[in-house]
């Protein structure tokens, strides 16, 4: 499934960028250059949806029916 996400990326006072994305809140990202802010940056949101898909998996009954939802 593919997904997109706003990446708003500023320059930092120490040189370099930071990134953050507001449509995942505690996801930001920074490197040297622009593109390695955007790395940066999409590897933070996977992180972060793996991490609340671990949560939610946890502790759901063995018999409990999981399925992909694909859109298009």
């Amino acid at each position: 499934m593919k997904s997109e996400f706003t990446a708003i990326i500023e320059a930092s006072p120490e040189g370099g960028y930071w990134a953050i994305c507001p449509e995942v809140p505690g996801a930001n990202g920074q490197g040297e250059t622009v593109e390695e802010a955007k790395e940066s940056l999409k590897w933070a949101i996977e992180l972060i949806f793996e991490d609340r898909r671990a949560d939610m998996l946890r502790g759901l009954p063995e018999d409990v029916i999981q399925e992909k939802v694909l859109d298009g």
